[in-house]
């Protein structure tokens, strides 16, 4: 038999606190779906982050049903115990399973939902559920959701009001706690680790694929379940594509090599890019922009504190990344009308950094009521500048064509400042002469 992969007292307390301001109303959160790769292979099963959120429980085809100050509070239905099955597919829990392993209140089998969930509804004023998600457990929703209309009579009432689950648990997951700090902390570590296993692998002649290859070996043999999202590893032009994934070329001499890379732990990621020369020495023209783009990245991150609003933190990088293709040439013009014209988005088109944490960019907030949104203690994000100058742009100088740099570490607010926890992978340029091919 399994055992949930933590305690499972950090889920049962993250339902209570999520249950205060829920009274009167229910939170219905789906597992993830699992979908076909090809022909019957599957890909690998992540669950869903909200219900591996609340619960622990990893299996697909499940359905949490939170009802704060009512009993049961916490209802699940999943898969039935399948001794047939699970010699194929592996061990499940059942529903008495869950009730003893995860702490639930109450758990039924997923083909007796809307025996049992209209009623658990019919007791509430409103719902929160994240729709359009999976369409297969919209689908019962929905019914359910009718069934309960239908209970009440001629009433007049219509359907429960039904508001954005993600949105209200993502305010939740915004600001970590402890044990999710230790969580990402690690998957940090290890993606740090990685890198730079990477940054010792890389030569002249190896291919992106095998350089992906030893990011795999390390994020798995450090423990971590899976990468956090799809591994970008573009040597030469191919790092102007921002989510270049072929990764298929040969990492060749004089070329940089762009990794972003970030393996997932208890279900946290990391998410670091590092940018490199592939023979271990940068020319003066790559020396020149990465450390123009590193000048940035170190820039913003030393301004990070409680109270500052985050959309500065896109701001400050579009003004000082702006300044630097206006110093490379790649610009010209005044600098305010560069950017009202938006120029800047030929060489920088995306942001600074994303919220992280369970998802790559996880979950919350960027804006309140149309008010971008102070940052504050145990919140995380990436700091990411970048500068990307396509080997066919005949507008900018000839000897800067062809370099992709992006610089990324992953940051927590402090009480006074910033935490790097991702700053064991070098991003200096002699720190990472010193290692690349090593």
């Amino acid at each position: 038999m399994r055992k949930p992969t933590e305690d499972v007292r950090i889920f049962a307390e993250r339902r209570q606190r999520i249950a205060q301001e829920l009274q009167g109303s229910a939170l219905i959160v789906a597992a993830h779906p699992e979908h076909v790769r090809n022909h019957d292979v599957h890909y690998p099963y992540r669950q869903d982050s909200n219900m591996y959120y609340l619960t622990g429980f990893e299996e697909p085809e499940s359905i949490l049903i939170l009802r704060p100050g009512l009993k049961p509070e916490s209802v699940m239905f999943v898969r039935r115990r399948d001794p047939e099955r699970e010699t194929w597919d592996g061990f499940r829990y059942g529903p008495e399973g869950v009730e003893k392993e995860f702490k639930i209140d109450k758990a039924y089998p997923i083909d007796e939902f809307m025996t049992h969930a209209p009623g658990l509804l019919k007791e509430v004023d409103q719902v929160y559920y994240r729709m359009f998600k999976n369409s297969e457990a919209d689908a019962k929703v929905q019914e359910c959701l009718e069934k309960v209309k239908s209970m009440q009579g001629r009433t007049g009432y219509g359907l429960l009001p039904v508001h954005d689950a993600d949105t209200l648990l993502g305010e939740y997951r915004l600001v970590k706690s402890e044990i999710e700090l230790t969580n990402l902390r690690e998957a940090c570590e290890i993606s740090a680790q990685a890198h730079l296993a990477a940054m010792r692998f890389t030569r002249p002649g190896v291919t992106e694929r095998q350089v992906q290859g030893v990011l795999a070996h390390n994020f798995f043999m450090k423990g971590a379940a899976r990468e956090g999202y799809n591994y970008i590893v573009a040597s030469g032009n191919a790092a102007t594509t921002l989510h270049y994934n072929f990764n298929d070329q040969v990492c060749k001499d004089g070329d940089l090599l762009l990794i972003d890379a970030g393996a997932e732990y208890n279900y946290y990621t990391g998410d670091i890019t590092r940018t490199y020369p592939v023979n271990g020495k940068f020319t003066d023209e790559q020396a020149r922009v990465y450390q123009g783009v590193l000048d940035v990245q170190k820039a913003i991150i030393d301004y990070v504190k409680p109270g500052i609003v985050f959309k500065d933190l896109h701001d400050m990088g579009t003004s000082l990344l702006t300044d630097l293709m206006l110093e490379l040439g790649l610009l010209s013009g005044r600098k305010d009308d560069l950017i009202t014209a938006l120029q800047q988005k030929r060489y920088y088109p995306h942001g600074i950094g994303h919220w992280l944490g369970m998802d790559v960019h996880d979950a919350g907030l960027y804006y309140r009521k149309g008010v971008p949104r102070e940052v504050g203690a145990n919140m995380c994000f990436t700091i990411e500048p970048g500068l990307y100058i396509p080997a066919d742009d005949t507008s900018a100088p000839q000897k800067y064509r062809g370099i992709g740099i992006r610089i990324e570490d992953n940051i927590r607010v402090t009480s006074h400042g910033a935490e790097n926890m991702t700053s064991s992978v070098p991003k200096e340029i002699a720190d990472i002469e010193k290692v690349v091919g090593k």
